[in-house]
């Protein structure tokens, strides 16, 4: 009878099936590994472009910073040691490429805000400034330049918005202190238990 050659009923599993299933595993098992790597691959793409969007964007608003500072002080020593005015275009020439980069990278806000700076600039460099409404034309130069920091600073403040740049650092988390600290932290909390008196005796008693 088939199936009863050797004294009991024996498995009807095919030669083949083993090396089958073995080899289904092999494909499943190498199909999960190339998922892992791709997910792995494209996180560490993601990161990677994540910061250089960041370093990009920073290296560009220092670089405008200091060249709008670099022109107001300019205007402010000239103001002060009665040297004449410095030219349009030297400020065009070196604050021009600053501006552009940022043009090109800043978001809405803080292309905004820069565009402000550098409008305000360009006119005080110009060699008869239009004065703002209601102020005298002699001293429209050093009004005008009093606005320069107010403009920097929404300037400064859309750029810590743009690159959550804050100003205290964060909270660290009571499992991110050391042991020693720990202790004193826990030292320090108000719910903290402290000792009874009856607790000392028999501590000293002992």
């Amino acid at each position: 009878m088939p199936g009863h050659r050797y004294g009991r009923r024996v498995s009807e599993i095919p030669w083949w099936g083993l090396p089958l299933v073995a080899v289904v595993f092999a494909l499943v098992g190498a199909g999960v590994t190339v998922l892992v790597s791709a997910r792995n691959n494209y996180a560490r793409s993601r990161a990677k472009r994540t910061k250089r969007w960041y370093a990009e964007r920073r290296d560009a608003y220092v670089a405008l910073l200091t060249q709008f500072e670099r022109a107001s002080y300019r205007l402010r020593t000239a103001l002060d040691s009665g040297q004449p005015m410095p030219g349009p275009y030297t400020y065009l020439d070196e604050a021009g490429p600053a501006v552009m980069h940022v043009r090109l990278l800043a978001s809405g806000q803080v292309r905004s805000a820069a565009l402000a700076v550098h409008l305000l600039l360009e006119k005080l460099y110009t060699p008869k400034p239009t004065p703002p409404p209601g102020v005298d034309s002699s001293k429209a130069v050093r009004e005008m330049l009093g606005h320069v920091p107010l403009v920097m600073q929404q300037l400064e403040a859309a750029i810590r918005e743009e690159l959550e740049i804050e100003s205290t650092p964060p909270a660290a988390a009571v499992s991110d202190l050391p042991a020693r600290s720990l202790r004193s932290y826990i030292k320090r909390s108000p719910g903290a238990a402290k000792p009874t008196s009856g607790s000392q005796e028999s501590s000293v008693t002992s």
